[in-house]
């Protein structure tokens, strides 16, 4: 299948986990994407993840999880020699992805308008905490702040309890890829217009508030704040019950549902006809409910369930669900092949969607820090000697 984003090139200058993900959701759709980072201060994310000695080798799994199909090349943009060579980077670049504080690189001369004026086409997508304007742009936050931030926390957990973050880094992967969503927007309306590329901000705070859209749409309508509600909704057929083996969540969310689901344990006199009555009867369905769930392992309610067309799942852990045979045929893992190596039997996510005449892929691994600052020099017309120097001079290592 074609590669969709053939013949794009990104510079990727970001780190830790937003930026790093718009460059691979980029990546497994097939552009060049050239990882940056300094020789001296890699990518934090390098040090981080479940594997200690990865760590100890810059090689972690937080890291990993989004560094396939990239090359890296290190460069200190701190010295004079390595913004030269990043601006005859952007002279050959479609896309260059960012997360500095704001106005850090333009202080350096490498902020959007010093880039557009040598490369009027090129796609310029600044990624930060709060964003390029406003009180709190030179601010610097990562996800469980900003979680804290929008309000998120506050909502989150049992009611009367300490706020609770998400247990991913949900801000974090929404804003990569948000980011990559407006980078492709940009690069569609260059192709439709007058081959001119664009500023691209996005805050990780404005990605917050659109994952809590519907909580903030209610608050600004009537002022309902949203508050911990821990595993319940407003209609008692939503919610976590204890069956006789574990948790199991249940959603029967609209009418119908709600009426197959009472159909389907024997209590046809519980169904209601508007979600008016199934606000009212919620203590009552709740309390029936629990002792029925209870009756039951997981198991059974499962099938019971399902066959009725009312949505369940039970409450596993990551390791069980996947060994679930449906996440095993989604093909969302890349495994790289059993190889002598370091990264032998790598295993990663790829992207959350598919094609049907395009393909989403990993084909190289991650790579060390400036694994391919020779040859990306070289295509730049750095001689040996040069290249030399420039590792000599801590511009390259």
């Amino acid at each position: 299948m074609a590669s969709i984003l053939q013949g794009v090139r990104v510079l990727d200058l970001t780190h830790v986990l937003a930026g790093p993900f718009a460059g691979y959701q980029l990546a497994v759709m097939g552009a060049e994407v050239i990882k940056i980072e300094s020789p001296h201060e890699p990518d934090q994310a390098r040090y981080q993840g479940s594997d200690h000695q990865l760590n100890d080798a810059g090689m972690g799994t937080a890291f990993l999880a989004q560094a396939s199909n990239k090359k890296a090349l290190s460069l200190d943009l701190k010295k004079e020699k390595g913004r030269d060579i990043l601006r005859k980077l952007v002279l050959t670049a479609d896309v260059l992805i960012e997360n500095y504080r704001p106005g850090a690189l333009a202080s350096l001369g490498l902020g959007y308008d010093d880039m557009a004026v040598l490369n009027p086409k090129l796609v310029y997508c600044s990624i930060s905490a709060f964003g390029s304007t406003g009180p709190k742009r030179e601010l610097t936050a990562y996800d469980g702040v900003i979680q804290a931030y929008s309000g998120m926390m506050a909502m989150t957990g049992e009611p009367k309890t300490n706020p609770v973050k998400c247990g991913a880094p949900v801000v974090d992967y929404a804003t990569g890829t948000t980011a990559a969503m407006a980078i492709l927007a940009a690069l569609l309306q260059r192709s439709q217009t007058d081959g001119k590329g664009q500023f691209v901000d996005v805050a990780m705070s404005d990605v917050a508030m659109i994952l809590c859209s519907s909580h903030l749409t209610g608050f600004l309508w009537n002022g309902a704040h949203p508050e911990q509600k821990g595993n319940r909704y407003p209609f008692a057929t939503l919610g976590c019950y204890q069956a006789a083996d574990g948790s199991l969540m249940i959603s029967a969310s609209n009418l119908r549902q709600q009426r197959r689901l009472w159909e389907v344990l024997g209590c046809e006199h519980m169904v209601k006809r508007n979600n008016r009555e199934r606000l009212k009867g919620y203590a009552e369905e709740a309390e029936l409910l629990t002792r029925i769930i209870s009756t039951q392992p997981i198991a059974h309610w499962e099938r019971l369930l399902n066959s009725a067309r009312v949505p369940v799942s039970r409450v596993q852990r990551m390791e069980d669900m996947l060994t679930d045979e449906h996440t095993q045929q989604r093909e969302l893992l890349h495994r790289f092949p059993l190889t002598p190596g370091q990264l032998s039997g790598l295993t990663v996510p790829v992207a959350a969607f598919r094609l049907s005449s395009a393909r989403a892929e990993v084909h190289t691994p991650p790579q060390s820090v400036g694994a391919q600052n020779r040859d990306l020099l070289s295509e730049l017309g750095y001689g040996p000697s040069e290249m030399d120097a420039l590792e000599a001079e801590g511009v390259t290592s």
